[in-house]
């Protein structure tokens, strides 16, 4: 427990191999086009994304476009909510709020999702995106996940 009474999820029920194939078999459109999302690290209470960036994902100008950053962070809080509750397609995110915060250029992008509350019926997330080897934040989410009656 938090200080505030949040519960915080600390125990993975799947391990990053199962949520990829998970998210394979369930959700194969986030490959059309070729592979581009990954998961880095699952661990407890915090997940990894990588998004490597390729034409399709950048706007003019050449940065990745805010729909790709979007993508990144919604998925990478599925992913730890998955994580964390075990195969449950129909967790849905019902809330997010996102701030672009500097223009990533192409290549690659990580983006670290922690649990700040896990509830029965919600978890709420905050997400941090930067480039590969950089501690610049580009795009900083919070996001809530409703959670499916069992």
């Amino acid at each position: 427990m938090t200080s505030g009474g949040n519960r915080v999820a600390t125990t993975l029920k799947m391990t990053r191999e199962e949520v990829s194939d998970f998210l394979d078999r369930e959700f194969p459109q986030i490959h059309i086009g070729g592979r581009a999302f990954s998961i880095d690290d699952l661990s407890p209470g915090i997940a990894v994304m990588r998004l490597s960036a390729q034409d399709r994902h950048l706007r003019p100008g050449g940065t990745v476009s805010g729909p790709s950053l979007f993508a990144l962070a919604d998925l990478a809080a599925y992913v730890v909510v998955l994580g964390h509750l075990g195969p449950v397609g129909l967790a849905v995110t019902t809330s997010a709020t996102i701030n672009f915060l500097s223009k990533p250029d192409p290549g690659d992008l990580l983006c670290t999702c922690r649990i700040l509350k896990a509830g029965k019926r919600l978890f709420v997330v905050e997400c941090a995106t930067r480039a590969e080897g950089s501690d610049t934040v580009v795009a900083h989410v919070t996001m809530t996940y409703s959670i499916p009656t069992r």
